[in-house]
């Protein structure tokens, strides 16, 4: 009995060994295209920014990993119209630290699908105008949630030397507005670059 007992923590003990020894750490840098919807969004152009940060990959079994993220990611939108004549554009530029919680499935070699939720910490939000030459900024971080959250998924190619490559789309599931009245959220469409260290 002593033995058998033995032989099972000794296996156990391996098995976190060896898990311990799959776990890749990394980091990843990128593109967002990122945008407005809800009920008040209007119809705002895309506004490009980067997003970058740290990964973790953390194996379960041979097809299915857990990917905890840390990543700045520059958000908003942009609104082209004119009033009386003159053309003008106002982009509002929202900045988080988000924390996106994946799942991770490798559907064969290499190739991953990937879901899960994202807690995101408002950095800093400004309006910028420009119109007939000029421009101007102002700060609105007053007028945003501190916190949003989310949901995300995407897909992803992996090479055996640690590069990989991603596209994900990002679902906004609150209203970001510090308003009961504005229905508003987070849209982004990203798609990063990779390369995990060990």
């Amino acid at each position: 009995m002593k033995k058998l007992f033995f032989v099972v923590v000794l296996a156990m003990l391996m098995s976190t060994v060896t898990m311990a020894q799959e776990i890749q750490f990394g980091a990843k840098g990128g593109v967002n295209f990122a945008n407005f919807t809800g009920d008040d969004a209007g119809s705002p152009d895309m506004r490009t920014g980067l997003l970058f940060g740290g990964v973790v990959e953390i194996p379960i079994t041979d097809t299915f990993s857990f990917q905890p993220e840390l990543l700045y990611s520059a958000q908003g939108a942009k609104e082209k119209d004119s009033y009386e004549g003159m053309n003008y554009t106002v982009t509002i530029k929202a900045d988080y630290l988000n924390l996106p919680l994946m799942a991770k499935y490798y559907v064969a070699e290499g190739f991953s699908i990937e879901a899960g939720p994202q807690v995101g910490f408002l950095i800093s939000a400004k309006a910028k105008g420009e119109a007939g030459g000029s421009s101007a900024e102002e700060d609105i971080k007053d007028q945003f949630k501190g916190i949003d959250f989310g949901v995300n998924f995407g897909l992803g190619y992996k090479l055996e030397n640690g590069l990989n490559f991603g596209a994900r789309y990002n679902l906004g599931l609150a209203d970001i507005p510090d308003s009961d009245n504005v229905s508003l959220k987070n849209a982004v469409i990203q798609v990063s670059v990779g390369y995990f260290f060990n």
